[in-house]
């Protein structure tokens, strides 16, 4: 490697870590390394102490930290959603059970009415007095 290429990646890692690309989308990435300096990967993959600082710095920078930090995030969220869905779930069938347990009352609401309507129609002679009355 030369010293002009040492010095264009190690260049490039800085803007990366300082969040200051000017030729990628800045994310913290091997791809955007060697495209930031201006090589090919071929010469990055050959340039093997500033590959070895790259990893050492991109365990401990910030924004490893942070996208770190959000992909436990986004875990824990997914977990969440996961769980919230199987309650859904089983609330949606006793919803749906109690529904079923109402029409079946409902039924029996409405012959048990009919029944009572049916039986007050009937007239009962009533028995004639013995009091003469």
């Amino acid at each position: 490697m030369s010293p002009r290429t040492g010095q264009a990646l190690r260049a490039a890692m800085e803007r990366l870590f300082a969040g200051k690309p000017a030729r990628t989308d800045g994310k913290l990435t091997k791809n955007n390394l060697w495209r930031e300096a201006g090589v090919s990967r071929a010469t990055m993959n050959r340039a093997t102490a500033v590959l070895a600082e790259w990893d050492d710095r991109v365990g401990q920078s910030p924004a490893s930290q942070r996208d770190q930090k959000q992909t436990e995030e986004i875990a824990l969220l997914r977990r969440q959603l996961k769980d919230n869905r199987h309650e859904r779930h089983r609330l949606q069938d006793q919803v749906d059970a109690a529904a079923t347990v109402i029409s079946v009352l409902l039924a029996e609401n409405t012959a048990l009415r009919e029944q009572v309507t049916r039986r007050s129609a009937v007239i009962v002679p009533l028995r004639a007095s013995t009091t003469g009355l």
